[in-house]
């Protein structure tokens, strides 16, 4: 087959496995509209992206929210994807039409499912895999157990990210082929990029372990030192293209929550020795460690790839080990590797290693398709019986695992009617083997018995199995009836056991708006959701990572701090939200106005007009010795990343000191007219600037970390470098029919 015709079979058979993908997940969505929407979907990723469209639309990068003290930095909290041009670019489209909350969730993670799917299509194909066995290399990668338990239903920043790490290992492989131009560093670039950005840092590690092993294998194959140097340059330039990325996180975190992990985490949603026939039945049901270090009953959902990619795999092994080892003796390595990191405990930002499971399903599929590749090579079409067949192994190991399920009593609540289905499909599967023996349409059985062990496990295990789900109703998107123009505090009791739909079925969050669902309605709120918790508000407050306050510290702050001159007022919260499950108030009540009660909880306001969010200041506790002039501050334009006032600071011997109600970061700089300011933080709280007496003019305080400003000049270069080269591969092709292959 030409090049050309083999490049348009190539085009055409990554959107059919791109379409088949996203017929799946419409499947999945029509059997229960709210698939894609559960937990941090709810509280954190969907609220998050509506300030983002919104940030986009009033003509601002979305590094900083307005709407969340301890979720206010979008950069740092680096789920976001706030550098990722692809993320952005789908978050402002799906915003312009007229989508719920779960169609929008829907639409974003379907977008990411159908990436992920071409990049494993491409993949495979430059490994010369049939076009059958790539789209099952496709199905395997993309909606393999983890990826919709998980990724594509509750953390997007893990599907935002995966979703090119495919991507990454095909221009990785391009990187390494000398038998295309000098130009080829340029592949691996773009992807780098695409999955540092795109929001999890599991995945940067996954990439990482990846290129190491690429590195490792082609060192042993060509015994030469520059034959990884266009690999390593192109991931260079990759992580120069994302470096506000990265370096926005490394900033962030320092003396967050995050640092101080308890001991007990490492150990948690570890993927256990005992699951590991979850790879055959789904159903299987063993205890698994949760995020509460218990151990529970769990089916092995994450562990599904559609029965068919296991059963390949062991059935090369024994039919033709001494060919498949020799040939894929590095992919079986990372297998294995991948799989032990899946079951080893982990800390930090790396804690939940069952987190590795999304790699070793890509991994295993291109494994599985090698041995079925081999296996008819070899022409083993199937013999009746066929002993040795993938159909049969299949078929073996399911009636295996299910006489072990009976005894152990692992089947769980899930086991009928799965298992019957999975019998079902490996003897459909080995029956049509033989039928379709000398027809075309035998190389498609593979994809096809995948496609349906996938979907009757979502259809008979529910996909997030002990996440919370929140009914929240769309009239979040409204501030009523809180005030836009107030700075509020939330008290609330653990979101994930309050308000989960089996404990409160009907619509919540109009009032208490926990984690961050302040952000749908443009309300400012203390509370966010966070899972770095960084240094500042979510520290000081004890702040939980859904966003709610500790009970003990709540309780101090309204009963202690709520006053004229406590520390609720120096932030600027002249707003109250107490749910209706504590039982407490702000104090001192002369101070406050019950405004708004129902079943939910009620709303104090702060009496009197709303705080300004500049404000001059004669004292501060922070600084107890020293007196400060109070300062004339007229029309103040409070922007995302950017405040402006005009200052008018009384002659004489003292200054001004002016605090401005949004959180702290590192970062912040201040000039009155030209003169630079020193910018200082109340407790790193809030940010205070110190005017000398005499001063007039426009005070700016701008957000412009130092991150920020070497990240985007080392992105600048890299992308220059990177456009640079691919115009000059262009031009110099010099007579020579192009394809992507030639570059």
């Amino acid at each position: 087959m030409s090049e050309t015709r083999r490049t348009r079979f190539t085009i055409a058979g990554a959107i059919t496995a791109g379409l088949i993908v996203v017929g799946f997940s419409l499947i999945l969505l029509w059997h229960d509209p709210l698939v894609f929407w559960n937990d941090d979907y709810e509280l954190s990723v969907l609220p998050v992206f509506a300030d983002v469209a919104r940030s986009w639309s009033e003509g601002h990068w979305p590094l900083l929210s307005p709407y969340s003290w301890v979720c206010g930095n979008l950069a740092g909290e680096f789920q976001y994807g706030t550098f990722s041009i692809f993320v952005n670019a789908s978050v402002v489209l799906i915003w312009k039409f007229s989508l719920i909350f779960s169609q929008q969730a829907a639409a974003l993670s379907i977008t990411h499912l159908l990436v992920l799917a071409v990049g494993a299509f491409l993949l495979a194909q430059d490994r010369r895999f049939s076009i059958p066995l790539s789209i099952f290399v496709a199905l395997v990668a993309s909606l393999n157990g983890w990826i919709i338990c998980w990724g594509a239903t509750d953390w997007f920043g893990a599907l935002g990210a995966f979703a090119w790490l495919p991507w990454a290992w095909w221009g990785a492989e391009r990187a390494l082929d000398t038998k295309i131009t000098k130009w080829r560093f340029i592949w691996p670039a773009p992807f780098v990029y695409l999955v540092v950005t795109g929001g999890f840092p599991y995945t940067v590690v996954m990439l990482a372990l990846l290129l190491v092993w690429l590195s490792l294998k082609s060192l042993a194959q060509t015994r030469s030192t520059w034959s990884i140097l266009p690999l390593c340059f192109g991931t260079l330039l990759g992580l120069g293209l994302s470096a506000p990325a990265w370096l926005a996180l490394l900033d962030y975190v320092q003396g967050s929550a995050r640092e101080l992990q308890a001991a007990s985490a490492h150990w948690q949603w570890r993927v256990p020795a005992a699951a590991l026939p979850g790879f055959i039945l789904p159903c299987w049901t063993v205890k698994w460690t949760d995020f509460f270090t218990r151990l529970i009953p769990h089916p092995a959902t994450e562990l599904a790839c559609g029965l068919v990619p296991i059963s390949a795999l062991i059935a090369g092994l024994i039919g033709r080990s001494r060919k498949l080892v020799r040939e894929m003796k590095w992919e079986l390595i990372l297998l294995a590797v991948v799989l032990l990191l899946a079951m080893l405990p982990t800390t930090g930002v790396f804690r939940w290693s069952f987190r590795w499971l999304p790699f070793f399903h890509l991994i295993l599929a291109i494994c599985a398709a090698e041995a079925l590749q081999t296996l008819r090579g070899a022409g083993s079409s199937l013999r009746w019986p066929g002993l040795a067949t993938p159909a049969t192994t299949a078929f073996a190991l399911v009636v295996l695992t299910a006489i072990t399920m009976s005894i152990f009593r692992t089947g769980g609540s899930y086991a009928f009617p799965l298992t019957w289905i999975f019998l079902g499909l490996a003897a459909l599967w080995y029956f049509s083997e033989y039928f379709l023996r000398n027809s075309g349409f035998r190389g498609w059985t593979p994809p096809a018995i995948t496609f349906f062990a996938l979907l009757t496990t979502y259809l008979c295990i529910p996909p997030n199995c002990g996440v919370p789900k929140y009914n929240l109703s769309q009239e979040l998107i409204r501030s009523s009836p809180l005030d836009p123009r107030r700075l509020y505090l939330s008290i609330y009791p653990w979101a994930e056991f309050t308000y989960r739909s089996e404990k409160k079925p009907q619509p919540i969050g109009q009032i208490v708006r926990p984690g961050s669902t302040s952000m749908w309605a443009g309300l400012r709120f203390v509370n966010g959701y966070s899972p770095i918790r960084p240094a500042g508000v979510a520290r000081e407050f004890y702040a939980e990572i859904h966003g709610e306050i500790d009970p003990g510290m709540g309780t101090y702050l309204l009963n202690n701090q709520a006053g004229p001159e406590g520390e609720l007022a120096r932030l600027g919260v002249d707003g109250i939200v107490v749910a209706r499950e504590l039982d407490t108030v702000p104090q001192p009540a002369a101070e406050w106005q019950l405004v708004v009660s129902t079943d939910e909880g009620r709303v104090f306001h702060r009496r009197g007009a709303p705080f300004a969010r500049v404000r001059s200041i004669a004292s501060i506790d922070s600084r107890p010795d020293e007196r400060f002039v109070p300062a004339t501050i007229s029309p103040v334009n409070d922007s995302r990343n950017r405040v402006e006032a005009d200052v008018d600071v009384p002659s004489g011997d003292r200054p001004a000191l002016v605090t401005f109600s949004r959180p702290y970061f590192r970062g912040y700089e201040a000039r009155l007219g030209n003169q630079k300011l020193a910018v200082s933080s109340y407790r790193g709280l809030f940010p205070i600037v110190e005017v000398p007496a005499g001063s007039h003019g426009r005070l700016t305080l701008t957000y412009q970390p130092y991150w920020l400003i070497w990240g985007s000049a080392a992105a600048a270069a890299c992308a220059l470098v990177v456009v640079l080269g691919f115009f000059t591969a262009i031009s110099q092709r010099e007579g020579t029919k192009w394809t992507p292959k030639n570059m």
